[in-house]
Formats: C-alpha cells, structure tokens, sequence
C-alpha cells in the first residue's frame, strides 16, 4: 500500500511541475499562492487514563526496581539475527539484565508449590490435635494483649489485601473499558487514513491550478510592458535626460527674467532722471523762499539772530545727492532679448519633454508582437500540464487504494466483535480471581466482625459464645480457603508479571525514547543481504540511508510523505522541476526586444540657436558699476523729513509772529516734496537695485552656462541615439528576471509544498502510536501489569493472614477442655491435666473443628 500511495504521488507531481528549472536568482515580486488546502485530522494518539494513571507509576516505579537495567540493544540484535548464544557473554548478560525478573519468578514459583504443601502438613497437622487443632486452651495473662494484636494485624493484612484486589479490579475493568473504546480510536485511524488518500490529490491539483497564479502574474507584467520596461528604461535615461532639459527650461526662464529685468531697468531710469530733474527745481525754490524769510528784518532781533544763522548755514543741504543723468541706457540689449524672445524656448523644452514622456507608449508599440508570442508560450504550458495530468491512471490507483483499505477496515470491524468476546472471557476469568480473594477477604471480616462482637472476656474458653465461635469458624474458613485459591492466583500473578513486565521493559519503554528503531534500523538486522531493510523494501536500494526513527519522526511532525521515505531517491523533483524548454524561449524572446528611441528629440537647433543668440545680447556688457553707486547712494543730501522736524523745531525757539509761521510753512512744503517726489523716487531706486543685480547674475559667465546646458542637452540626445541601447538591454535583463522569477517562486513553493505539506504523513504515525503505544502498551501491558501488581501483592499477603487468622481464631472459637486452677497451690502450680481434672464440652464437635 505505501508503494502504491507513493507512485500515486509521485506521479502526480511529474504532472503538475515536470516543466520547471531555476534559471536566474532575481528578487522579484512576491506571489500569494495561499494555502494548500488540509484537512484536519481526527485521532489524536495520546492516552490519557485518568486517575488509575497513578496506579500505572506506581507500577512502572515497581519494575524499575526489579528491572533497572538499560535496553539490550546487542542483545536484542543478536537474538534477531539469530546470533544469539555464539558466546558465554550473551547468556550471562541476559540472565544478568533479566536477573530481578528471575528471582521474583523464582519466589513465586516458590510460593506455589510451597503454599498448597504447607497447607497440607498443616491440615494434617491439625487433625491429629497439633498445630492448634486441640480444643484446649491454655490461659495466659496477656491473653488480651495477644488477641487485640493478631485482630489488628489481621486487620491490617486484610485492608492490605483488599486494597490489592481493589487494584486487579480496577485494572481489570480499565482494559475492558478500553477495548469496547477501542472500535471509536480504529474508526478514527482508518478515517484518517482516507482523508490522507482522498486529500492528496486534491492536494496536487491545487498545486496544478496555482501555475494559473504565475501565469497571470507574468501575462500581467507582459500587458503592462510599457509601465514596467518602459518606464524603467526612462528612469535609467532620465537620470540624465532630466537635468538636461530641467537646465535648459531654467534657461527659458532666465531669459524672461532678463528681459522683465532689462524693462524695469530702462523704466526706472528714466523716472530717476526726470524726477531728480524736477526735484532739483523744487528744493531750489524751497532754498530761495527760505532764504528770502531769512532775510527779513525779523531776524536781526538778538532772540532770533542766531536761530536764523543756523537755518541759514543749513539751506546748502537741501540738494539732490544722487545724480542719474549720466547712466547708460539699455535699449540695445533690451531690443536684442526681445529678439530672442520671439522663439518660445519653453515651449521647444516643453516638446522635449512630451517626446521623452513616450518612452513606455514606445516600448508598447515596438514589443507587441514579441509580447503576443510569449503570451502564447504561456498559454501552452498552462495546456501541456492540463493535458498530462488527464493521461495519468489517478482514478485506479486511487480506487484500488481505496478498496485495499475499505476491505482493510472490513475485516477489522468485523474482528472486532470476536476481541470483544473474548475480552468478555478473560474479563470474566480475572473476575473470578478477584472473587475468590473476596471470598477469603468476606471470611476474614465476617470472622473478625462476630468475634470482636461476640467475645465475652468473662466466659472462659469452654462457654464461649455462639457469635464469638463462629467468628473463629469463620477465620479458619478463610484460612482454609486461603491454602485452596493462592497457589492458583500465584500462577496467574507469575505469568502475567513476566509476560507484562518484559513487554514494558523491552517494547514499551524503547518505543517511548525510540530505542526499539535504532535497534530496528541496525544495517543487516532484518535482511542480512541489505544494509537498510527500509530502503531496501521501497527502493530496492539498501545503501539509501532510509531509517525508521526518521521516517516516524518526520510523519510525527506531519511532514509530506515525499520528505518522510525520502522519494526524492524514487523520484527526484529536482530533476522534474523543470521549464527550461519554455523559460529559455521566454527570455531569449524578451532579449530580441529592440526599443528605437531616436525619434526622441529633446531640443532642436532653434532652441540651441536661441540659446547662444541670448548668449550674446550683451548684457554682461552693462556698466553695472555705475549703475549700483548711484543706486547706493541717496535721493538727497539730507533726510528731508528730518529737516522739516529740524526747521519747525528751531521756528519753535523764535518769538510768536509771521516769522515763526512763515517757517513752519516752509516745513511743511519740505515734508510734501519728500512725500511726493523722494518717496516715489526711493521705490524707483529699489526696483532699478533689484532689476541690476538680477542682470548682474545673470550675465556673470553667461557664454559659459549656455554652453554647459547646450552641452548637456547633447550628451543625453547622445545618450537616448547611441547609448540607450545599452540600458535598454539592462532593464530588459531586469524585466525578463522578474518574468522568470515568478516562474521560480512557484518552483520553489511546489518543492516546500510537496517537502512539507502534500501528503502529510501523521495518520501513518498516528496508527504506529495507537497500535504500540495506545492498544499495546497503554491499554493491555499498564492493564495487566497493574492486574498482577494488585493480585500479586494480594496473594502475598494473604501469608500472614494465614498466621494471624490461625492465631486468632483460638481466642473466638468455643474450646472441648480449659484450665482449672483451686484456691490452694499444688505440685503443677495450679494446671491440672485434662483426663484428671478437664470438663468434657461435647456441644461443638463439627469436622471445622478439626483444623
């Protein structure tokens, strides 16, 4: 069956990936192939037995002490390969790993032929009034004493006893119990089993219709050429194309600026020129009128002379101090931008970038037919694994696996019945076990509970109670029963012990630490021809290193079958995995894409023309010089409003009249020549500094930067005519990787996929566990194991019940003859022999008697 289950995998997995081969190692996208679909499985093999579990450590410790020797692994080997004996050593190491099972069998075959032999002297011995079978009594003083101590050691022994039977009972009940549970745990294994043989093909066809995810990844990224090859292609380029054109439209921008500059320049001046002219006029006016008030007779008087003096020094700083007379003009350079300006720069540098924009539209259009012939490789493969997979006999090796285990569980189910029935018997035999310890324990306690209750410390031996003698009736009943049924339950505890406590020691306990496999993987244990039987039985190669401890190790881990038996020996996915033939005309088709991207132009002559013409306006030929010291310096000598606030202040200090009056007006004409001829004039000199200074940057090294944009817009149309090849091939490299990559990501999940998820293997661990470690070693041996513990120890102690229910039994049963002693001492110390001096009590003279 596990042949058949893996030519079914195996099979399947030449169907779905028998085209694929990592050829490049790019990082490409991540594929989401989701996840393979799994069942969950329904035997969990783990025992738990609830509060007798205690009873089995109990056990387990006991064995320990009798066998706490290691696992014969040499031992076991030679014995397998038939080796066993071909030296002393072998026997002495057996009998010296199997000594504490030897001597504890040895003392319980001991007890079985000593016990009945005993228990035969004994009856005769009594029989013949010895061994306590004379009806006589002799009276001590610490009679008492004597019978509460064998009562409480009775006692003892029988709880003792009683707890033991207790135990075989519970042990007993457990395997029942566990084996009508059984049925449930079988049906779950085999339903494993078929969700393992019907899940896996499943499991394959999923892994076939994810190629559908990798095609329509890659026929994505085909559609989607242009986004993804062109633009990577204009990325590459336009690390210089960019700066090219970003240089010159900066350019075009320049040159507006000049132009704007060169007008407000000329403007400016002119509105310098005329409003220092007709300032010039009005300050004289103003000097003239204020020299005329100066003059008038008001200012002889000794208060005002010298206020008039002051005023009259100061007259020489109303005057111009900025002259704009002289400045050179620009027209000629203002006439030669406009010039420039009637080509639109902006415009040409704006087309260069609308053409370099096409790049991806210019891939699309020029890779349509090459795209259309790996769109359809595409397609074949999709069809090659289609049409494969429906020539695969999958339905007859599936049915015919199927059937094999339908049949199998057919026949288990109809077994099981007879198990059960059997299991009834032997249930029933322990049962009887179990009973007849019962039976010696109701005697004991009967015979302790009626002479306890019935016992008279005043009524001497011979007038003893009917209660108090049948308590020690009873007592010798047990006894009796005791020498009949221990030899018997010895048997059973002797066979039962060696069988169950071996089982554990060599099958259980190496099963649980997996020291049964290594002894089971040992090279020419099983087939002397082969070196791995494992290996050797799938594969027909015993050299493959295939071992039974791996393979239940991995299935335990629910790893796929193909990583448990090692199929890759049987069949090699690695070998399988390949699409060379259809990645290789893939790529070899993408490499043979030719991108043409000549017709990109990003600037033309014209702009280039233009661009040296504006070079050459003359600019930088402006006296700039002059222009900022002028511009630097004043509009007048003085601070008119200062002035103004100087004379209104010193008319302040004259005498109250028209000469006061006349200065403050001549102040206040001052502040309105400031206010409406500097003002405007000092808005002006600011709009010529700004427009200078711009001219002023512009035009330094401006031959130089046209040239160094002229030749960067050449070097990057050098770029896209010449060497844009080169890229091109670059980032079709690029995009074929990631294309083909797809293709190795679905390699690569089908190889984990089948590694670790196909076919996984638990069930098949699963019924390992429940056969050795469930049904035999948790169910029967710790069942039977813990049967013979409580019988065992039972039977053990039924020994000195023996003795004490003897014992006891004198102090309860009704005796034939008692002493007598008279109130004077004699010769015998107050004894008197029974034929002299005995009373004669014929009431009880029953054959129990005579025990």
């Amino acid at each position: 069956m596990a042949v058949e289950l893996c030519l079914l995998l195996l099979l399947f997995c030449g169907s779905t990936i028998s085209e694929v081969q990592p050829i490049y190692k790019p990082p490409p996208g991540t594929l989401d192939f989701g996840f393979v679909p799994a069942k969950t499985y329904d035997t969990g093999a783990y025992h738990e037995p609830g509060p007798i579990g205690i009873l089995f450590k109990i056990v387990h410790a006991f064995l320990y002490l009798v066998q706490p020797n290691s696992f014969p692994q040499d031992l076991i080997r030679k014995l397998a390969q038939q080796k066993f004996g071909n030296t002393q050593g072998d026997y002495q190491k057996a009998i010296y790993y199997e000594i504490g099972f030897i001597v504890s069998a040895a003392l319980g075959l001991l007890f079985i032929l000593l016990l009945p032999l005993v228990g035969l002297c004994f009856c005769m011995c009594r029989c013949c009034d010895n061994c306590g079978g004379e009806m006589h009594q002799r009276q001590k003083k610490n009679a008492d004493c004597q019978r509460s101590c064998f009562a409480t050691f009775l006692f003892v022994a029988s709880l003792i006893i009683s707890v033991g039977v207790l135990c075989a009972y519970a042990a007993n009940q457990h395997l029942t119990n566990q084996v009508r549970g059984a049925k449930k745990l079988v049906t779950s294994n085999f339903k494993d089993m078929k969700i393992f043989l019907n899940d896996t093909p499943a499991q394959i066809d999923y892994l076939v219709s994810q190629y559908n995810t990798t095609k329509d990844k890659a026929l994505s990224d085909l559609n989607n050429v242009g986004p993804l090859l062109g633009s990577r292609v204009q990325e590459q380029l336009g690390k210089e194309v960019r700066p090219a054109l970003d240089a010159a439209l900066t350019m075009a921008g320049a040159i507006r600026e000049t132009k704007e500059a060169l007008e407000n320049v000329s403007v400016s001046v002119e509105v310098l020129q005329e409003g220092t002219e007709r300032l010039h006029a009005n300050l004289t006016d103003v000097k003239m009128h204020l020299s005329n008030t100066l003059n008038d007779s008001a200012c002889s008087v000794a208060q005002a002379a010298s206020t008039c003096n002051i005023i009259r020094n100061s007259l020489n700083q109303l005057n111009i101090n900025a002259n704009f007379s002289g400045l050179p003009g620009v027209s000629s350079q203002l006439a030669k931008v406009n010039d420039v300006l009637k080509i639109d720069l902006s415009s040409l540098v704006q087309k260069g970038y609308a053409a370099f924009n096409d790049t991806p539209d210019l891939v699309v259009n020029q890779t349509r037919n090459i795209l259309s012939d790996i769109k359809n490789v595409l397609e074949s493969i999709g069809s090659n694994i289609t049409t494969f997979t429906k020539t695969l006999p999958v339905q007859k090796i599936l049915a015919d696996l199927t059937i094999y285990l339908t049949q199998s569980e057919a026949y288990v189910q109809d077994y099981f019945p007879v198990v059960e029935q059997y299991d009834f018997y032997r249930w029933l035999g322990c049962l009887i076990l179990c009973c007849m310890v019962v039976l010696i324990l109701v005697f004991f306690y009967l015979g302790l509970l009626c002479g306890t209750c019935g016992y008279d410390k005043h009524a001497s031996p011979t007038t003893r109670g009917c209660i108090s003698n049948t308590g020690g009736n009873f007592l010798m009943a047990g006894v009796g029963f005791s020498f009949l049924f221990s030899w018997v339950l010895m048997i059973v505890v002797v066979l039962t012990f060696v069988t169950g406590g071996n089982v554990e020691k060599l099958v259980c306990e190496p099963f649980e630490d997996k020291t049964l496999f290594k002894v089971l993987d040992t090279p020419y244990l099983l087939n002397q021809h082969w070196k791995n039987y494992l290996s050797g039985l799938l594969f027909k190669n015993p050299n493959i290193n295939l071992t039974f401890e791996k393979v239940y190790s991995d299935c335990k881990e629910n790893k796929g079958i193909y990583t448990s038996l090692h199929l890759e020996h049987l069949f090699n996915i690695n070998e399988f995995l390949n699409v060379s033939m259809y990645t290789e005309d893939v790529a070899l088709k993408i490499e043979h894409i030719q991108i043409n991207l000549s017709k990109i132009i990003l600037l033309d002559e014209i702009g280039k023309e233009n661009l040296l013409n504006f070079s050459s306006s003359g600019i930088e030929g402006i006296n700039f010089a002059a222009y900022l010291t002028e511009i630097n310096k004043s509009v007048t000598k003085v601070d008119l409003l200062s002035f103004a606030n100087d004379l209104e202040a010193r008319a302040d200090q004259l005498p109250k009249g028209a000469l006061e009056n006349a200065l403050k007006g001549h102040a206040n004409n001052i502040r309105m020549i400031h206010n409406q001829q500097v003002v405007p004039l000092e808005q002006a000199m600011s709009t010529l500094n700004q427009s200078i200074r711009l001219l002023k940057r512009t035009s330094s090294e401006l031959m130089v930067k046209v040239k160094n944009v002229i030749s960067a817009v050449n070097a990057a149309q050098f770029l896209i005519n010449n060497n844009a090849s080169l890229v091109i091939v670059q980032e079709t490299k690029k995009y074929m990787d990631t294309i083909v990559g797809y293709f190795e990501q679905y390699i690569e999940w089908v190889k984990e996929s089948i590694a670790m998820e196909v076919a996984a293997c638990k069930p098949i661990a699963n019924v390992i566990d429940t056969a050795v470690d469930i049904f035999l070693c948790s169910y029967i041996t710790d069942s039977v194991n813990a049967f013979w513990f409580g019988l065992g120890g039972s039977s053990i102690f039924l020994i000195p019940a023996i003795i004490f229910a003897v014992k006891l039994s004198k102090y309860y049963r009704r005796m034939d003859t008692e002493d007598v002693y008279d109130d004077t001492e004699n010769g015998n110390n107050g004894y008197h022999k029974e034929h002299l001096y005995g009373i004669h009590n014929p009431v009880f003279t029953s054959s129990v008697e005579q025990w």
